[in-house]
């Protein structure tokens, strides 16, 4: 069975990157909006965070919202698959790069570590970027293929069918970005880190279960995943985030928000205080284009409640 599995969404996967991009992106898009109306269970959840986020906004106004949020789940999902398989240049020329130089610090034409001596000789410092599902979350791996020295990193979480799971890596490792299995791949990731120069992204907007730090997120309390805020403590890495939003059909923007401040006064910051700073980055992408984020996850969820 798993290898039927495998070939059967292999066959797909062939045919979806055998067409063009923007017919691919309406296929998707008419996927999304026959979800919306036969996928009761997603469309509650949607509906019922997107009315605890914007009370003010009328039952019309989230119908829409939710309606165009199922069609833009079907268009980056197949649009996923497609750019998986496109060379990087052609996918480049669908999607606008803002505020990559954020993402560089740099000394004497080196990079170096924010509180570490300038090293010309050192290899580029590592750098922690928090991530959430906005747009075609798949495109941050491009940002590190933009910066000379820097090799892109994230975790996942591996798929539960071996042959599912398969595939997706197969599609994953075309990027050229290292991935890190969450529950498996910890010490790996670690080790990488040590020898630098990773641009490790880090999905951020998921709910954080009994370890995540608790706080506000559209002003209701929830658990936020504090890896990036972590990692960038423990190995001294700047810290900033990235917003992919969507700005036509199959067209994407990313914009590199400012660097989150990892430290005050010589000292650490509050790990709750920098995940406060990261989810107030994304309520306000959230807020500029509420459709483009991933509404269908139960986000807020009561103490005591696994992530998964």
């Amino acid at each position: 069975m798993e290898t039927f599995l495998y070939w059967l969404a292999k066959t797909i996967v062939i045919a979806i990157q055998s067409l063009p991009l923007d017919f691919v992106a309406r296929i998707g898009r008419a996927g999304g909006a026959l979800a919306c109306l036969i996928d009761a269970r997603h469309r509650t959840v949607a509906e019922n965070n997107l009315k605890q986020c914007f009370p003010e906004k009328s039952a019309r106004d989230i119908d829409l919202i939710l309606r165009e949020h199922f069609r833009r789940l079907g268009e980056n999902y197949v649009c996923a698959v497609k750019t998986a398989g496109m060379k990087f240049e052609h996918v480049l020329a669908r999607c606008e790069i803002i505020g990559l130089e954020k993402l560089a610090t740099v000394a004497h034409g080196s990079f170096i570590g924010p509180h570490q001596p300038f090293d010309p000789g050192a290899a580029p410092w590592n750098r922690i970027v928090a991530i959430g599902h906005f747009g075609n979350f798949e495109l941050y791996a491009m940002l590190a293929r933009c910066l000379p020295g820097y090799q892109p990193a994230t975790t996942y979480r591996g798929l539960n069918q071996p042959g599912l799971n398969r595939l997706m890596e197969e599609l994953r490792n075309r990027s050229g970005c290292l991935f890190f299995e969450r529950r498996t791949g910890l010490r790996e990731l670690m080790r990488a880190l040590k020898r630098k120069g990773l641009l490790l992204g880090l999905l951020s907007d998921q709910h954080g279960g009994r370890h995540g730090v608790w706080g506000p997120f559209f002003g209701i309390e929830c658990s936020t995943n504090p890896a990036a805020a972590v990692f960038a403590l423990r190995y001294d890495s700047p810290l900033n985030t990235a917003i992919c939003f969507r700005t036509g059909l199959a067209r994407w923007r990313v914009e590199v928000g400012d660097e989150i401040p990892t430290h005050e006064n010589g000292a650490p910051r509050p790990i709750e205080a920098i995940v406060a700073d990261i989810n107030k980055a994304f309520e306000t992408a959230i807020r500029r284009d509420p459709a483009n984020w991933f509404w269908v996850h139960k986000r807020w969820k009561p103490r005591g409640i696994r992530p998964f």
